[in-house]
């Protein structure tokens, strides 16, 4: 079943960089930003991810770990992570599953050729693990600065 909004997400467990595997109930007590991107290392995924860089310690003031995610492979993320100097972890959903519990993957076309693919979105999901704000079909100019007010107004809530 696909996350909703004021519902607790379900658990998860996925392969990360630095040899991590990522856990939602490990995260308990923390607010967690899921990002869902594309495909490493391509204009609109580097931008956004350098716009989670540069913003990373506004969301650690907001009690908040960031968290990106793709199909990508973790040798790929990890090049991408070390390339982009990013502080947190990138998640390897190869077998899309965290894609699948979020209801990211959907039917895109490319020079007239549809396929599947992840659609950009971005989930807050609260210290308690439940889902209090999603962002589908993202466009990356200003996401962060949505994403980290979000961030910043339900930490204080």
């Amino acid at each position: 079943m696909a996350v909703a909004v004021d519902q607790p997400v379900t658990d998860f467990q996925a392969p990360a960089t630095s040899g991590q595997t990522i856990s939602l109930a490990a995260l308990k007590g923390k607010q967690v930003v899921i990002y869902f991107y594309p495909k490493d290392s391509t204009p609109g995924c580097t931008t956004e991810g350098q716009g989670f860089r540069d913003q990373y310690t506004q969301f650690q003031a907001a009690n908040t770990e960031v968290f990106g995610v793709s199909r990508d492979s973790l040798k790929s993320h990890e090049n991408f992570k070390c390339k982009q100097e990013f502080p947190f972890e990138l998640i390897s959903d190869k077998d899309e599953a965290v894609c699948q519990l979020f209801d990211v993957i959907k039917l895109k076309k490319l020079y007239g050729k549809e396929y599947l693919g992840v659609d950009r979105s971005t989930f807050l999901i609260d210290k308690d693990g439940v889902l209090r704000q999603e962002w589908r079909g993202v466009k990356v100019p200003g996401h962060v600065d949505a994403v980290l007010a979000a961030a910043q107004a339900l930490n204080k809530g």
